[in-house]
């Protein structure tokens, strides 16, 4: 089993296992939904058994007293809905009927989560001997008793399902779910405080707004501080959203239904004082025929087929008159110039709204690999025509082949180098960081690639004199120009011995 980072879940093999045992036996598409539900009911259930266990061991015979769940954001789970109810039933004729009767038990107990949970196991499409299983599979394999309240699971579980049956699917991951390295890194600098309102207009399975929460708690404020809103188009996503909030008690407004942001704005009035959001990358047709005349649009239309300064301009509507955005973009958004985004780019910078930009490794994410770029825009900057670059490719460290990930180090330096930018205090430092001016990135034709201010890093003077190092070096070469010539005589001359002349 991979040991558990930001960058796995940590049980990857077991999930797996059930998996290989479901494959077969239902289509992908049913396979997460199945799998989901299933996590959603080990985790609630391991939470409030470790809650259980407490409140016995303390004597008092609060045990059965829903507020002493609710109090420490641990969900009350009915007795029909306990694990050991589902696991106890496992190879019996009723094992799809337990299940979904122990869902509707929940949603009795949330009314948020009312149609949200998935309903399907007693269908007479999903191998009853199969489904018992998987359960003994999620019983006796996978622990959550240790699992931190802090993590998107649903997401990231879900991501890591889309990662292994893309192929069969033909869906690409990255769509819901944001890697937590990500996703503190947002959060640590933007720092959302309490009784503010926070939006994610793509909010996927929610994991910005489980950070946020996370981070107001973490600095003496209360988890229930902040007001969370969200909107997410896809109708398998918006629920799980639902589920992880429900599992935190985090109240959302995630809007009634599922809706697509552009074409139906489910929060039209809100102005949020933290927007953190990761649009899908380079999205498109994103209906931008029919919203021609949008009043979003206050620094031009964006184009047919791209959404991303769409995105950027519909955060920036939202925004409080002292609000904040990070969003992850795809690099392409830093130095495009096509169907008009250069000057949608322009007047945003000569509006000074762009506080920062990072540069960021690849290999974050769980199944796509490419580079992204945190943006960071900003309604009453404290630097007023200044912006911030980091360029932290460099930054972070491989856990597995795949996978990278930032340790709370790496978070924490690019947090304290923005927050020292944000007092006057900081100093460029070559290949890393460096402030620059609206002239400076105007001289730049507004492209706000973090590499093109802040330089390469210094070399170390290795103490070898100039003259010696280039005696050095070409007489290097020279022997590699020889050994050059040798073999392109070999291999003229095996040509030559099977009637190839040169």
């Amino acid at each position: 089993m991979a040991d558990k980072t930001n960058a796995n879940i940590g049980f990857e093999k077991q999930l797996w296992d059930a998996a290989c045992v479901l494959w077969g036996h239902i289509p992908a598409a049913e396979y997460r939904k199945v799998i989901i539900g299933l996590i959603f009911l080990r985790y609630i259930s391991a939470a409030f058994d470790k809650r259980y266990q407490e409140l016995v061991a303390e004597g008092d015979g609060f045990e059965d007293d829903r507020d002493a769940y609710t109090m420490e954001n641990v969900f009350f789970v009915p007795e029909e809905a306990r694990w050991s109810t589902i696991a106890s039933a496992a190879h019996t004729p009723e094992i799809g009927t337990v299940i979904d009767t122990a869902m509707r038990a929940i949603e009795a107990e949330n009314k948020t989560l009312k149609n949200v949970l998935p309903k399907n196991y007693a269908s007479p499409d999903l191998d009853k001997r199969v489904l018992g299983d998987v359960v003994d599979i999620f019983t006796n394999n996978i622990d959550m008793s240790d699992t931190e309240e802090s993590e998107d699971l649903l997401g990231r579980t879900y991501e890591y399902c889309i990662a292994q049956f893309a192929e069969k699917e033909g869906v690409g991951g990255g769509e819901f779910y944001t890697p937590s390295s990500v996703v503190k890194t947002l959060v640590s600098i933007l720092r959302p405080f309490d009784n503010c309102r926070v939006y994610d207009c793509c909010c996927g399975s929610g994991g910005m707004f489980v950070q946020s929460a996370k981070f107001i708690q973490a600095h003496s404020g209360k988890r229930g501080a902040i007001s969370v809103y969200g909107q997410e188009a896809n109708a398998d996503t918006w629920k799980m959203a639902k589920m992880n909030m429900a599992i935190r008690g985090i109240d959302a407004d995630f809007g009634p239904y599922q809706a697509d942001t552009f074409t139906n704005d489910l929060h039209p009035t809100l102005k949020a004082d933290f927007i953190l959001a990761n649009p899908p990358f380079n999205y498109h047709p994103w209906n931008q025929e029919k919203l021609l005349e949008d009043v979003r649009w206050k620094y031009g239309t964006p184009p047919a087929g791209n959404a991303n300064y769409a995105w950027i301009q519909h955060m920036i509507h939202h925004l409080a008159p002292t609000g904040k955005i990070g969003l992850v973009l795809a690099n392409g958004a830093l130095s495009t110039q096509s169907s008009g985004e250069g000057e949608i780019r322009k007047r945003i910078i000569e509006d000074d709204l762009i506080e920062g930009i990072i540069a960021m490794p690849t290999q974050l994410f769980y199944s796509v690999t490419i580079p992204v770029t945190l943006w960071f825009i900003t309604k009453g900057k404290k630097q007023k025509g200044k912006t911030l670059f980091i360029d932290a490719r460099k930054m972070g460290h491989m856990v597995d082949r795949k996978h990278r990930d930032f340790t709370e180090e790496d978070i924490q330096k690019l947090a304290d180098t923005f927050e020292a930018f944000q007092n006057g205090t900081l100093e460029d430092v070559k290949g890393f960081c460096s402030v620059a001016t609206l002239q400076e990135i105007a001289k730049q034709d507004y492209i706000l690639t973090p590499g093109r201010y802040v330089g390469i890093e210094e070399q170390e003077d290795d103490g070898e004199p100039f003259e010696d190092k280039m005696a050095r070096l070409t007489s290097e070469l020279s022997d590699m120009f020889a050994k050059s010539h040798e073999l392109e005589d070999e291999i003229r001359r095996k040509l030559g011995a099977i009637g190839y002349e040169i």
